[in-house]
């Protein structure tokens, strides 16, 4: 990855970036301020070797006291000694509990000895650091004394002092550290995320993956939850404007040979086909042509009810022959579009679309509307769309930003080649809104079954 790939990565996942360092830090300063403060007092032995001459005796009394005073720093650790202080002290402590609260080591390049007790009350990790130090000390003239002369003498060099103040807990450096910590797993964590995340959310990755142009893109808009209709906008709207797009680059893709028939599908259930047929079928009708919706969704039909008009009456009565297609034409009426709803939902609705019946509806359509835009159910569940697809045009592929995985993308170009149809062109639908860098803000948000969805503006052609 390339620096603005990790910019670009931290403008994406900031949320989540910013929620793990807020619970890091909260931790933190949880266990910061809960722990009980401990204090720390320190004493030092220096370590002399008697001599009763100088030069090479000198030195090599050094060299001998500073070899034996690493094993006199191991001896703070022995139980002997933790006895002898308790002792010495009183202490109501076990020796490995006393051990637990003393350290000693050796100050580089010296035969100075430091000894260091941690306790909750200044006043006696004071006293615990001093009687170890003097136990030491006599330990030291004890071990060392032969034929009763003491070559090796422990002195008090630094007498254990009262602390004033607690060594821990450290606040400032705890936040800090879990400040550091925070974002370095939040970072991780979202690079992880990344990494594992499949979506598509690049328009240029969409067109490559599925071969077809970006006919646009619509923004999340939540307010499109009461509003879905570009109908009920201001003509200046961002959504409408953000249709009107699409319209004009889908009727741009052959200009010698205009598609009439095209089919609105998506990958999965969720992605916004539905709103995205509805709000191109009434783009068109505004446009002044003359244009047909068909509700071809057998098994989950949504878009009649969000025009507000009955679906008691459609594809499937016309199939059966019960009804004739001027009978079953409805109108929008708050715009020149005409309807075709599914109707009773059958049983079998696979075998209906594939049906002689429905190569002689669409062909009669076909002759009487300047374009038809079919709403299909998705194209992984079910056969449907597929079908329609074989008897249209070609399909218009909505592709949700961040939900539909590039898996999914090229099996939904795959189902359709299989039955020679083609897919011709994308809309990415739920963008966010910090997404549209060029300049166009469209905001929009539905979903199958009307939920919110989203539009970008994609590439936009020139007429």
């Amino acid at each position: 990855m390339e620096l603005r790939d990790y910019l670009r990565l931290l403008r994406r996942r900031w949320l989540m970036i910013l929620s793990v360092t807020a619970v890091v830090l909260a931790a933190a300063a949880t266990l910061t301020f809960t722990a009980t403060p401990q204090y720390q007092s320190s004493a030092q032995l220096f370590v002399s070797v008697s001599s009763q001459s100088g030069g090479s005796d000198a030195y090599q009394g050094a060299l001998f006291s500073g070899q034996r005073v690493t094993s006199y720093a191991q001896q703070v650790g022995t139980t002997q000694l933790a006895d002898s202080v308790i002792a010495d002290l009183d202490l109501d402590l076990t020796p490995g509990e006393l051990k637990d609260k003393v350290s000693a080591s050796v100050l580089p390049e010296t035969v100075m000895v430091k000894i260091t007790a941690t306790d909750p009350e200044p006043a006696l990790a004071q006293a615990i650091a001093q009687s170890y130090a003097e136990q030491l000390s006599l330990w030291i003239d004890e071990i060392e004394t032969v034929g009763g002369r003491t070559p090796i003498r422990a002195s008090l060099s630094d007498a254990a002092s009262l602390p004033s103040d607690p060594s821990s807990p450290q606040p400032v450096r705890n936040l800090g550290l879990g400040l550091v910590l925070g974002l370095l797993l939040g970072v991780g964590l979202a690079l992880l995320r990344e990494l594992l995340d499949t979506s598509v959310k690049d328009p240029a990755e969409a067109t490559t993956l599925s071969t077809a142009p970006m006919l646009g893109s619509v923004a999340y808009d939540a307010a499109a939850r009461t509003e879905p209709l570009i109908t009920s906008l201001p003509s200046t709207a961002p959504r409408a404007e953000a249709f009107r797009v699409i319209r004009t680059n889908l009727q741009f893709l052959e200009v010698d040979h205009p598609e009439k028939v095209v089919v609105v599908t998506s990958a999965l259930p969720n992605e916004g086909k539905t709103s995205t047929a509805l709000n191109l079928a009434l783009s068109l009708a505004q446009a002044g042509q003359k244009t047909l919706l068909i509700e071809g969704d057998l098994r989950r039909p949504k878009a009649s009810a969000a025009l507000g008009l009955d679906h008691a009456v459609g594809v499937t009565t016309i199939l059966v022959g019960k009804v004739s297609l001027e009978e079953a034409l409805q109108k929008h009426p708050d715009s020149d579009l005409s309807v075709l709803s599914a109707g009773a939902i059958p049983p079998n609705p696979a075998e209906l679309l594939q049906s002689h019946a429905m190569t002689e509806l669409l062909a009669k359509i076909r002759a009487d509307f300047d374009v038809v835009i079919i709403d299909a159910p998705p194209l992984l569940p079910v056969t449907d769309a597929a079908l329609l697809a074989s008897h249209a045009d070609g399909a218009l592929l909505v592709v949700r930003y961040g939900s539909t995985t590039r898996e999914q993308l090229t099996q939904s170009v795959e189902r359709l080649s299989s039955v020679d149809a083609k897919p011709l062109g994308l809309v990415m639908n739920m963008v966010p809104s910090r997404r549209h860098g060029s300049g166009y803000g469209y905001g929009y948000g539905y979903g199958y079954g009307y939920a919110p969805e989203t539009v970008d503006s994609g590439k936009r052609k020139k007429a």
